[in-house]
């Protein structure tokens, strides 16, 4: 995780000094997410809404650029635990993240972009409950990486997106409780304002 920090600092510093257009603004958005499981007597469950809100930046020439983000996000979803007598037990998780995408991009028609990149996160705070609301124990990943990619339209100062995110390593570690390979995905839909 401090290799990537320091990997997008690095670009971020080159790619500045020779990019012919630099642009700053607040971004917010909302996501639907899911969270995939693989394991005995597990299952996914329900999508969960969540929502973001931080900083763009925007390097670039008039057809290529670069946007790291700094966001932060709160974000979750569902999983279904078949239990021993043959019920299903539902479990929901709620995660506070701050997020890191760098997205690289081409610009097509000066309004419309196509845009993919890693991304890292790192957990805050989680709560994951069963559907009695009692807490369970799992012992998440403090920092994970994945990738995002999409479309994203420019109107005057407005930049919208669309992304599709997912985890490239497993969001947990090995838990007696939950012995399954957690990954988080989710569709994002956000809106950013470039100041200048």
């Amino acid at each position: 995780m401090k290799n990537f920090i320091v990997t997008v600092l690095g670009i971020l510093v080159t790619f500045s000094a020779s990019s012919q257009d630099f642009s700053i603004g607040p971004k917010v958005g909302v996501s639907q997410a899911n969270i995939s499981v693989t394991g005995d007597d597990f299952t996914s469950g329900d999508n969960s809404l969540g929502y973001h809100l931080g900083l763009f930046v925007r390097m670039g020439g008039s057809s290529i650029f670069i946007q790291p983000e700094f966001l932060y996000t709160n974000t979750g979803g569902s999983f279904v635990q078949r239990q021993s007598n043959g019920t299903d037990v539902s479990i929901d998780a709620n995660f506070d993240r701050v997020d890191i995408p760098f997205m690289f991009g081409f610009k097509l028609a000066n309004f419309f972009r196509l845009q993919a990149g890693p991304m890292a996160s790192i957990l805050i705070d989680y709560k994951i409950e069963d559907a009695l609301q009692v807490p369970q124990e799992v012992d998440y990943n403090t920092s994970t990486i994945g990738y995002q990619a999409g479309i994203g339209f420019d109107i005057g100062n407005l930049i919208l997106d669309l992304k599709y995110e997912n985890s490239l390593g497993k969001i947990s570690r090995s838990s007696t409780a939950f012995p399954t390979d957690q990954r988080l995905n989710q569709f994002i839909i956000s809106a950013g304002f470039r100041l200048f």
